[in-house]
């Protein structure tokens, strides 16, 4: 007879609900996957509450998640996406808690607190969960035109001292180069955002053509956090 499979569902994504298949998970994956269902029952967790993401270009563990969220194991991710591949091998978490990729208490001053080789974790924020998203390597693009709309999802409903967007200059590779900040140029700036789910921040580039990163910073207004959002993408 063949074995009943027993189905977790967790709601780590604050807004969709995954079922996971317990049977062939390692068992250091499924207490990584458990731990993360126990944090979002904990309450008042930094898990537990939502908050948010680039949705459009996706964020690359957004991206992750989107793609690969409902077949995680597939073994066919490591040719078919391998920075994918890796950064689910790295930490699961990062992907299911893709709206928690922020830092508390920033000040303002980017830079000091988000290094060089390092901008796309948030200079390796929340103890290094998404440290696999800062990899080199042939992430997945979304395909842009020079004038397009960032579409950021606030499932909490922060709101937005103002958002600062930068893509990397041309001739940057990112499929073989760290981000640095030097390598960007910042595009759009924008003023406040009154709190909402969904907020569409215009940006108008000229010049760029092939592949770039797209470097969101959200700065909340309910508290200082701040988010920090590698969005990869290939100007048309």
């Amino acid at each position: 007879m063949r074995k009943r499979e027993t189905v977790l569902r967790t709601a780590v994504t604050g807004c969709h609900e995954h079922a996971i298949t317990r049977a062939g998970l390692r068992p250091a994956l499924l207490l990584s996957l458990l731990a993360a269902l126990l944090i979002t029952l904990i309450p008042g967790s930094g898990t537990a509450r939502a908050h948010g993401s680039v949705v459009d270009p996706a964020s690359r563990n957004y991206g992750c998640w989107l793609r690969w969220g409902s077949d995680f194991q597939n073994p066919a991710m490591a040719q078919q996406d391998p920075m994918c591949w890796q950064a689910w091998q790295a930490n699961p978490n990062a992907m299911w808690n893709w709206n928690g990729l922020y830092r508390n208490g920033s000040g303002g001053n980017f830079q000091a607190v988000v290094p060089d080789g390092q901008l796309c974790s948030g200079g390796r924020t929340e103890s290094g969960r998404y440290n696999a998203l800062d990899a080199v390597g042939p992430w997945k693009t979304t395909d842009v035109s020079g004038n397009f709309t960032i579409k950021l999802h606030d499932q909490a409903s922060h709101g937005a001292d103002y958002f600062l967007v930068y893509v990397t200059r041309q001739g940057f590779d990112p499929a073989t180069r760290p981000l640095r900040w030097s390598d960007l140029q910042l595009v759009t700036r924008t003023g406040r955002y009154a709190p909402s789910q969904n907020y569409s921040i215009p940006v108008s580039t000229s010049g760029l053509s092939g592949r770039h990163v797209v470097y969101t910073i959200w700065q909340a207004s309910h508290m200082d956090q701040t988010y920090f959002l590698c969005s990869d993408v290939n100007f048309r």
